[in-house]
């Protein structure tokens, strides 16, 4: 990305967009547009997990955690990819310890994976 455009994308999120052979997957202007939407989220973030934090008192991972859930769902606007970096950056913002952050198993696998229920 060394076009003219200001916006520095950090190597962080650049990751979220390349292949294994270190290409991007998305043009230029696309990623620099899913950054500043990733990073103002990850900044939006901030005062709603201390909010949880001094009200709900759960642990920080637990908060980190949530979020992450949330995002990872089809009606946050953000992919899996995504949502795993705003709650990374967003742990960076707050200097809270960030959790491995696994996403939610499709809905489709967890229901087989459960056993039928007798009744």
């Amino acid at each position: 990305m060394d076009d003219d455009n200001q916006i520095h994308v950090p190597p962080s999120f650049m990751a979220v967009y390349t292949d294994t052979r270190g290409r991007l997957t998305e043009k230029a202007n696309g990623v620099r547009a899913r950054y500043e939407l990733c990073e103002d989220l990850a900044g939006h973030l901030v005062e709603h997990a201390q909010t949880l934090y001094h009200v709900q008192a759960p642990s920080e991972t637990e908060i980190l955690q949530r979020i992450h859930a949330g995002l990872c769902t089809a009606e946050s606007g953000v992919a899996v990819a995504e949502a795993t970096w705003i709650v990374t950056r967003l742990a960076e913002l707050l200097v809270w310890q960030c959790p491995v952050l696994v996403p939610p198993q499709p809905e489709s696998a967890a229901n087989a994976a459960r056993p039928p229920q007798a009744g």
